[in-house]
Parts: C-alpha cells; structure tokens; sequence
C-alpha cells in the first residue's frame, strides 16, 4: 500500500508540476578555465578503490594535483550528488563516498551546500532524502541540505542560446554558489542511454521545465543544460556502475574504479568505455564520442575532443 502511495505522489508531481512564473533573468555563470591540467592538458584520474574510499578518493585527486587548487577557505561549495530515487547505489550516490567527499571540501575551510531534485515519479525530494539517509548525513556533518523542489521562489532563469534549449530554469542557491562539485554515479540510462557527469546537471532543472526535454533530443538537451554553468571538480564513484538499464535498477557489475577531473566530456567518456568492456546489452554505441550527448558538448566546447586529453592512473 505504501509503495502504491508514493507512486501515485510521484505521478501526481510528474503531472502537477508547472513552470515557475515571473522569475528573474540571468546570464550563464563565466566560464573558468579547468584547473586540473598536466602539460597544458586536462586530466582524468583513475584509480583503484579499495575498502578505503576516502583514500581512493584522496589519491585520484592527488593524481591531478591538490584540491585547493580549485576550492580554498571561506568557498561556499555545492556538491551535487544523484538521488534520482530513493534505490541503494549505484542508481544513487553512496553515503559514504559523498561524506568522504564533504570531509576534505571541509578541511580545505569551505562551506558546503548539498543540493538535489529526484526524479519526476520519486518526488518530494525530500522524501528520497530520508529514504537514503541523507538528511540524517547532513546533520551530522553539519551542512545545509537543499531540496530544489522544496523552494518555489527559488529558481532564476537563465539564458544559454543553445540549439535546443534557449533558457533553462535553474536554482537560484545553485547558481549563486562559489564553486561546484560533481558526484556522478557510472551508469546506463534506458532513456539517455548514459548517466554521467554531463547528465548529472539535468537534477537542477526546474521540474516544471524537465517534461519538455523529454518530447525529442533529450540527449542534446542534456548537454545543453551545462551552458549554465561547468563543475570546478567531478568525482565518479565507479566501484559497482549499471552496464545495462538504468537509471534506478539495471545490471550490476564492480569496476572498483574512482575517477577525477575537471573535464565533462573527458570523464564520461573514459567511464563509458570501462562500461563497453562488460559488453552488456546498453545504448552506448561502439564509439562513445558518437554518442548525442558527446557530440553536442563538444559542439558547445563543454570539454575536450579526442587526443585532447590525458588518462592518469
């Protein structure tokens, strides 16, 4: 009975969900250049994760460079995490790699803002916030915790001018904040075939507005989301990934990997093909850079082309 309830919520803001109204314009967020570069090139870390998460993720920063390269004392900080629904990892980010994440921003004397919105049948976010714990996690690490959807007044709209998407309506707090951090899980998408750093922005849009990016080129409006703005840091947790369905249940195999950049394009398409390896029955196509999403961000110049870019392990 209880699940049939929250289907029917869900369904109910699916359908119920508007546009917001009379919202203020903005431009996109400047673009900043990537600090994560080794001889003038972006980088992609890759590293072996073992029982110690936190480690693994200290190293594939490390690999890069150091972390107040890009986030210094005094940053106001969102980290984006996935908690598309309230389903265990990989469909969500795992708990303890998002506090292992939160536990060096803190130390580098920044504030951290979590924020997300699930997806359309799983809302009220803050419903899949309890679910998973992570109303509890914020509490105890003491940062504020942001449900988008819980705040009606605050979404600014932005104009980007892409070929799909012209405006998109964003979360003021988001936009507002110093510095980004990406969270993504590794995953396939039945719908957007793939789930990664570049899809992980879609979780700002404004509910109201998500709908429509469904009625055709969902993959291109996907990428055109990060018109808005681009991450500072991105950290893939890779240890288990769906290599087929997705995005809240699907085929599980462990790649045991973490990887870091600074670079949309490069992460995702490093993460693909460790998911092309399992040779499962998934969307991603042979050649990953043939994939929409890739195609209309490096369009956009959302990151690095082929050969424009080195793998660090």
């Amino acid at each position: 009975m209880a699940v049939l309830f929250d289907r029917v919520v869900g369904v109910y803001h699916f359908l119920g969900d508007r546009i917001p109204r009379g919202i203020p314009c903005v431009e996109p967020k400047p673009r900043r250049s990537n600090p994560w570069l080794r001889n003038n090139q972006p980088v992609v870390a890759k590293v072996k994760a073992k029982e110690d998460v936190r480690l693994a993720i200290g190293q594939a920063i490390g690999l890069m460079g150091n972390l107040k390269q890009t986030i210094g004392r005094g940053d106001r900080v969102l980290v984006k995490p996935n908690f598309n629904s309230p389903d265990p990892f990989p469909a969500s980010t795992d708990l303890a790699f998002l506090q292992s994440v939160i536990g060096l921003i803190l130390e580098a004397g920044a504030e951290v803002t979590i924020g997300e919105s699930a997806g359309a049948v799983w809302r009220p976010t803050r419903k899949v916030f309890n679910q998973l714990g992570v109303s509890d996690l914020a509490r105890r690490l003491g940062v504020e915790l942001i449900a988008f959807d819980d705040r009606p007044d605050d979404w600014v709209q932005i104009n980007i001018n892409g070929d799909y998407l012209s405006k998109v309506i964003m979360p003021r707090s988001a936009c507002e904040a110093d510095k980004m951090v990406y969270l993504p899980c590794m995953k396939t998408h039945t719908l957007g075939a793939f789930s990664g750093a570049i899809k992980l922005a879609f979780g700002f849009v404004a509910p109201g507005q998500r709908r429509s990016f469904h009625l055709g080129h969902l993959q291109e409006k996907l990428a055109e989301v990060n018109l808005c703005w681009q991450p500072d840091l991105i950290v893939m947790d890779g240890r288990k990934a769906f290599v087929s369905g997705g995005p809240d249940r699907g085929q599980v195999a462990e790649p045991g990997l973490v990887l870091a950049s600074g670079d949309l394009i490069a992460i995702d398409i490093e993460v693909m093909k460790v998911i092309l390896d399992y040779r499962a029955s998934n969307k991603i196509p042979a050649n990953p850079w043939e994939l929409p999403q890739i195609a209309t961000a490096l369009k956009h110049g959302l990151g690095s082309g082929e050969g424009k870019y080195l793998v660090v392990a």
